[in-house]
């Protein structure tokens, strides 16, 4: 019996939704919310970080225990991610979209309130199962409404606003927790509960057309990342076993159901997996060093948590103001020229950091910069390039699946990172840091490779395309 939700008797195939209007009202406008909205998320995934010390203290937990506030958010986060992407194909995303701002405004007022460990993890993971759903879904949307001349500038933007809340996450919230408290970091969430009436204003009125939902297949991917990542954060061999069987129970499902959560046919199109590797590279190096700088420079350097964001927020700037600029690169001149030079800029940023970042804090902050633009340059010409790849059917899963790629590298890149400083405890805590970055150069050249592969595929596919037409 197949365990799927049927919403109508129409394919999946066909067509997910049928849009009253071809074209956003207010393009701008509606770009400039997005971005505002996926600053307020992200940020919200960072702050939080500072806040641990304190709710441990508050509540006398063990460290292991109370960490379960970052860990449950992203596992809920990661799985939100590509159920609401898999839904923008049957349902319309404005409702979808406002579902997920009540569950982040819900979860701020109960977790502003909470008086106990229990109600403020609750509250955490009410916030993640909507938190998840932004990013996904503001991509699905210009892509489904943004012509291709004008969307590069758009993913920018989109983009660098995830670099901005990154940047903002660490000073916000330290400054917050410090002197105002963990409850009041709530409150900064809650403000999306005022952001509804204006999408629900701007967003374009759609009609859902039907489908189904593969809830086996949901609950299938959901187990198993769930359990892998407990591995990373656990190192508990049965979630690695859970986690794996569980991935191989989804792999079949998704070949047997007849609408599968996630298309096969993704696994299958080369291109779409190498250009993904591209900003898979580029996601570990960046979450991997946001992990490790805050330490740095306050194992290294004694900083306060305030003062460490001081010194990235810069580089998270600077990445926002260049993104209008990337966008019209990308809209002007394609993708190909971001995707060739870029990740050489990423590289050679790690290099000069694995140099410098312990000798000075002023010089990790320089060099961050260039991390951080070369970051948001590639997720923008991927993102954007991955919106042309796929064909418009496969464009929810297909961002989705990409989505949950990119978190689940950038979880693996910080469980790494923290295991591999544990085992490094008779070294020198400089010594140690300067290891751990010379070992993303290694990661950086995952998005070098992957970025010569596609280029190759492409020139191929291009070629054979112009044989077939002569012919």
């Amino acid at each position: 019996m197949s365990k799927s939700i049927s919403i109508s008797h129409t394919p999946l195939e066909q067509p997910s939704v049928t849009a009253e209007k071809k074209a956003l009202t207010n393009e701008h406008f509606v770009t400039f919310m997005l971005g505002f909205t996926v600053v307020l998320v992200i940020m919200n995934t960072m702050m939080f970080n500072l806040a641990l010390p304190k709710v441990a203290e508050q509540f006398t937990l063990a460290t292991s225990t109370a960490s379960w506030i970052v860990t449950g958010y992203s596992i809920v986060f990661a799985i939100s991610s590509i159920t609401y992407s898999r839904l923008s194909d049957i349902l319309p995303i404005r409702a979808l979209f406002i579902a997920a701002l009540l569950s982040i405004g819900g979860g701020s007022l109960l977790g502003l309130f909470s008086d106990g460990f229990g109600m403020l993890l609750v509250a955490r993971l009410i916030q993640a199962s909507g938190a998840g759903a932004i990013p996904s879904l503001g991509i699905v949307l210009l892509t489904r409404y943004i012509p291709l001349s004008r969307r590069g500038r758009a993913m920018s933007i989109m983009l660098a606003a995830t670099s901005l809340g990154l940047g903002l996450g660490p000073v916000i919230g330290g400054s917050v927790v410090q002197y105002l408290g963990w409850h009041f970091l709530f409150v900064i969430t809650g403000l999306t509960l005022l952001l509804i009436p204006i999408f629900l204003r701007m967003l374009p009125a759609e009609k859902a057309t039907g489908g189904t939902f593969d809830v086996l297949g949901a609950l299938l991917i959901g187990i198993g990342t769930t359990s892998l990542l407990l591995f990373l954060t656990s190192k508990s061999l049965l979630a690695l076993g859970i986690g794996i069987v569980a991935i191989l129970l989804f792999a079949i499902r998704i070949r047997t159901a007849k609408n599968p959560f996630v298309m096969p046919v993704l696994f299958r199109n080369k291109s779409y997996l190498v250009l993904a590797s591209v900003a898979i590279g580029a996601y570990m190096v960046s979450f991997g060093f946001l992990f490790l700088a805050p330490q740095i420079l306050s194992h290294i350097y004694g900083l306060e948590p305030g003062a460490s964001g001081l010194v990235l927020f810069p580089g998270a700037l600077l990445a926002m103001l260049v993104s209008n600029r990337v966008g019209r690169i990308i809209d002007r001149y394609g993708n190909g020229a971001l995707l060739r030079y870029m990740p050489w800029l990423l590289l050679s940023s790690i290099v000069l950091l694995a140099l410098f970042a312990t000798q000075s804090y002023l010089a990790l902050g320089v060099i961050y910069i260039l991390t951080s633009v070369s970051f948001t340059a590639i997720s923008s010409s991927v993102s954007n390039e991955m919106s042309r790849l796929l064909p418009k059917e496969l464009v929810g899963s297909g961002m989705g699946l990409f989505q949950l790629m990119q978190f689940i590298s950038g979880a693996f890149s910080v469980a790494l990172s923290a295991s591999a400083l544990a085992w490094q405890h008779d070294l020198s805590p400089v010594r140690a840091f300067d290891n751990l970055i010379w070992g993303m150069v290694l990661v950086a050249l995952l998005s070098i490779a992957g970025a010569l592969v596609y280029r190759w595929l492409k020139k191929k596919s291009t070629a054979a395309d112009m044989a077939a037409e002569n012919k």
